[in-house]
C-alpha cells in the first residue's frame, strides 16, 4: 500500500497526468491483491486462535497450505495484469492522453504481484505469531529503498537514466522483491524453523477447508468494496483528470489515516484471536471496544491535521489551483468519513479473528452498492456534484456500516463462531 503512496507523491513532481494514470493503475492492482486475501485473512485468524490453543501443528499446517495457495494465485495474476494490462485500462475508460503512463506502470509491477501474495502470507503469520514488529522493520526498509529507486530512476539521478513511470514501476517492484526475500529468511528463523513433511502427508485437508471456509467470505467482502472502488473510480474518471488526479493525491494523503487504523485493527484482532482461542470471551468483548475508542480517537485527530494543512499539502503536490482547490475541500469532508472508517476497518478484523465472517460479507457488500455507488452515482453525477458529492457519499457508506458493526459487536453473536472447540 505505501509503496503505491510513495509512488504517487514522487510522480507528482513528474507530471498530474502520470499521477492520475498510476492512481487508476493501482486501484486494479489492490483490487487483484484482494485475491491474496481469501489466504491471508484465514492464515490470521487460524494461526491466532490455534496459538492461543497452543495447537502449533495445525499453525504450522495452516501457514505451509497458504504459502502453497498463494504462490499459485500469484503467478496467475502476475500473468493476467501483465499481458491484459491495456484491456483492463481500457475498460476503466482510461484516456488516451494517460494510457502509455498506465500501460508501462501496469506491466511492470503487475508480473511480479507474486512477491506480494508471498510476502502478505508470510507477514499475516508473523503478525498472529505476536511476530508484528518484523513486517514493520521489513515495511520501512523497503519503503526506503523505493524512495531511493525512485528519485534515481524517475529523475535519472546517482547515474541512472531518467525512465519516468517505468522507473516508479521497476523500483516498486524490485523493492517487493526484496521485502518478499527478507520475509523468507525471518520466517525461518524467527517463527517457523522448518515445515516437516509429516504434517502435510496427507495432505491436511481439513485447514485448507478451515482456510476457504474463513477466507472467502472475509476476503468476498474486501473485494466488493475494492471493486466497487473501481466502479466509483470509473465514474470519476467521468468527471474528467483533474478530478481523477484529486482524488488520487486525497487518497494518498489520508493513506496515513488509514495505515493508523489498519494497524490498530491487525492488532487488535490478533489480541482477540488469542483470547477466543482460549475462550476468554468477556476479555475479547471488552478489548474490541477499547481499541475500537482508541482507533476512532487517533484517526479523527489525525484527520482534522490533514484537513487543516490541505491547502498547504496540495500546494506543494501541484500547481494546479483547481486540484488545489477541491482537494482542500474532500479532505474537510473526509474527516467525517474517517470516523466510519476507523470503526468499519476495526469491526470486521475484530469479528473476523472471532470466527463471525459471513456477517460482514453480507453488510458490506449491500451497503457498499447501495450507498457509496449508487448514491455516489446519484451525487456526484447525475445532480451533478462532482467529486464532493461523491465523498459525500462514501461518508454515508462508512458511517452507516459502522453503526451496524458496533450493534454486532455488542449483541455478543459472534462468541458462538471460534474454530477451536
Amino acid at each position: 500500500m505505501m509503496l503505491g503512496a510513495v509512488d504517487t507523491v514522487m510522480l507528482s513532481q513528474y507530471s498530474d497526468n502520470s499521477v492520475a494514470a498510476v492512481g487508476v493503475v493501482n486501484q486494479l492492482i489492490m483490487f487483484a491483491f484482494l485475491i491474496f486475501e481469501v489466504i491471508n485473512i484465514g492464515t490470521s485468524v487460524l494461526c491466532s486462535q490455534y496459538l492461543g490453543a497452543r495447537m502449533h501443528k495445525n499453525m504450522v499446517q495452516v501457514v505451509g497450505v497458504s504459502l502453497i495457495l498463494n504462490l499459485v494465485f500469484g503467478l496467475f495474476v502476475s500473468a493476467i495484469l501483465h499481458y491484459g494490462a491495456t484491456s483492463l485500462l481500457s475498460m476503466m475508460g482510461l484516456r488516451p492522453e494517460l494510457m502509455e503512463y498506465g500501460v508501462s506502470y501496469m506491466k511492470i509491477v503487475g508480473v511480479f504481484a507474486f512477491f506480494q501474495a508471498i510476502s502478505l502470507t508470510i507477514s499475516a503469520s508473523l503478525r498472529s505469531a505476536n511476530k508484528a514488529v518484523y513486517p514493520m522493520m521489513v515495511t520501512v526498509v523497503v519503503n526506503i529503498l523505493n524512495i531511493i529507486g525512485n528519485y534515481s530512476l524517475i529523475f535519472g539521478k546517482f547515474g541512472m537514466p531518467a525512465l519516468g513511470v517505468e522507473g516508479a514501476a521497476i523500483s516498486t517492484a524490485f523493492a517487493r522483491g526484496v521485502s518478499m526475500v527478507i520475509l523468507f529468511v525471518i520466517l525461518f528463523r524467527k517463527h517457523i524453523p522448518r515445515f516437516p513433511l509429516s504434517y502435510f502427508c496427507p495432505f491436511p485437508f481439513v485447514e485448507l477447508k478451515n482456510l476457504l471456509k474463513i477466507g472467502v467470505p472475509s476476503a468476498g467482502e474486501n473485494m466488493s468494496y475494492s471493486f466497487s472502488q473501481v466502479v466509483l473510480t470509473y465514474f470519476i474518471n467521468m468527471l474528467g483528470n483533474e478530478a481523477l488526479a484529486t482524488r488520487t493525491y486525497v487518497v494518498n494523503i489520508v493513506m496515513f489515516v488509514y495505515l493508523f487504523a489498519i494497524a490498530m485493527a491487525q492488532g487488535g484482532a490478533i489480541c482477540i484471536g488469542h483470547l477466543v482461542g482460549e475462550r476468554k470471551i468477556h476479555a475479547a468483548y471488552l478489548l474490541g471496544k477499547y481499541v475500537m475508542r482508541i482507533s476512532i480517537l487517533v484517526s479523527l485527530v489525525l484527520s482534522c491535521i490533514w484537513a487543516l494543512m490541505g491547502h498547504t499539502l496540495f500546494s506543494w503536490l501541484t500547481d494546479n489551483p483547481e486540484i488545489i482547490r477541491l482537494g482542500t475541500i474532500i479532505l474537510f469532508i473526509d474527516v467525517i468519513l474517517e470516523v466510519g472508517w476507523a470503526i468499519n476497518i476495526y469491526a470486521t478484523n475484530a469479528l473476523r479473528a472471532t470466527g463471525d465472517v459471513n456477517y460482514p460479507f453480507y453488510v458490506g457488500f449491500v451497503v457498499q452498492w447501495s450507498v457509496a455507488v449508487g448514491c455516489g452515482f446519484l451525487f456526484g453525477i447525475h445532480w451533478g456534484w462532482g467529486l464532493v458529492g461523491m465523498w459525500c457519499a462514501f461518508v454515508l457508506d462508512e458511517n452507516l456500516r459502522g453503526i451496524i458493526f458496533v450493534q454486532r459487536w455488542n449483541s455478543l453473536k459472534w462468541t458462538k463462531k471460534g474454530f477451536v472447540k
